[in-house]
């Protein structure tokens, strides 16, 4: 489990890329370089980290349900993820 001030940091960055989303993208087109370097660092999209949204888990992420193949396999085992089956042969 990530502490909390980790997942807070994170949440904090998501809210900063989608609040100058669109004026990265009208700078960029325009080169302007240097009003670019004046927008918080965090608010650039590279600076995001895919975790796991029940425990934060950086690693192991499964981007399509959004958690860590830990938590993944937890909740497919019970049954709680729709269409997840286990597979044997």
């Amino acid at each position: 489990m990530a502490k909390e001030s980790i997942k807070a940091r994170q949440r904090k960055r998501e809210s900063l890329v989608a609040r100058y989303a669109e004026k990265r993208a009208a700078l960029k087109a325009e080169g302007n370089y240097e009003a670019l370097q004046r927008i918080p660092r965090n608010a650039s999209p590279v600076r995001l980290r895919n975790r796991c949204k029940l425990t934060g888990r950086p690693r192991g992420y499964i981007r399509t349900f959004g958690i860590c193949r830990n938590q993944f396999r937890l909740l497919a085992s019970d049954g709680k993820i729709p269409g997840v089956t286990k597979s044997s042969w």
